[in-house]
């Protein structure tokens, strides 16, 4: 990843992620490398960390620490209504039998905030994080299509449109013409456009006024493709239900 700040900030931010991304705990050396560092700066960075809580040192490497449940639930708190989304996404996962998700627009990102899929589903491709393949998920048309012009036009400009299935749309007219269609129908539908064995579903949630600054929130869910074939009907009645009833 290239620098984008003070070297020993970029480092430290490497080593966190690096540590989150690896299922097990994870090593000195083995993080220096890569960050990039020699091991007595990743010591030197990894101190903080750990006192500030941010890592946890254990006798097999380094894990997350205790102040990352804090920050997820300081981010909850910041971008209402995700605090009081638990139970909805919970119903909805009973009603469908399908993965459910909240994700938002905010400050130019689009984020997967909460999912009922488990954290030790790896194949599960629409992990919590910040979503990348807006234009390929059913959550990613749902919140684009909600954005003025403008906006939209610049969050595709800076995360682009790969192609990632041969289902996935790839151009930017095409693009428009398919949030158009969401607008229309009052939904959004991913068909294995993220991942070919995957369909999702996704519906914005009405916002209270409108304006560059303000997040825009979906409800989604994702299931097998076949699956989905069998009962598209009875996955948007569901969907459109949960968003109707959220908090």
């Amino acid at each position: 990843m290239p620098q984008t700040g003070p070297q020993s900030v970029d480092r430290a931010l490497a080593i966190l992620d690096a540590v989150a991304d690896t299922a097990g705990p994870v090593s000195a050396k083995a993080l220096a490398r890569q960050a990039g560092c020699s091991l007595s700066t990743a010591y030197h960075l990894l101190a903080p960390l750990t006192e500030r809580g941010y890592l946890l040192r254990t006798a097999r490497g380094y894990v997350p620490g205790p102040r990352i449940p804090g920050l997820h639930r300081d981010y909850l708190r910041h971008l209402e209504p995700a605090g009081r989304m638990t139970d909805l996404l919970a119903r909805l996962r009973r009603a469908t039998g399908a993965e459910a998700y909240y994700t938002a627009y905010r400050g130019g990102l689009i984020t997967v905030v909460d999912t009922t899929a488990p954290v030790t589903d790896t194949a599960n491709p629409f992990g919590p994080g910040r979503e990348t393949r807006a234009h390929a998920t059913a959550h990613g048309k749902a919140l684009l299509a909600e954005l003025p012009r403008p906006l939209r036009r610049r969050y595709l400009a800076e995360h682009g449109m790969a192609r990632l299935t041969g289902s996935t749309i790839v151009s930017a007219d095409a693009l428009e013409a398919e949030l158009a269609r969401v607008r229309g129908q009052g939904y959004a539908v991913s068909l294995g456009e993220a991942d070919p064995a995957y369909t999702c579903v996704a519906v914005a949630l009405p916002r209270p006024r409108a304006g560059e600054d303000d997040a825009v929130h979906a409800l989604s869910v994702s299931l097998p493709t076949e699956e989905f074939r069998r009962r598209p009907a009875e996955i948007r009645t569901a969907l459109a239900r949960a968003a109707a009833s959220r908090p």
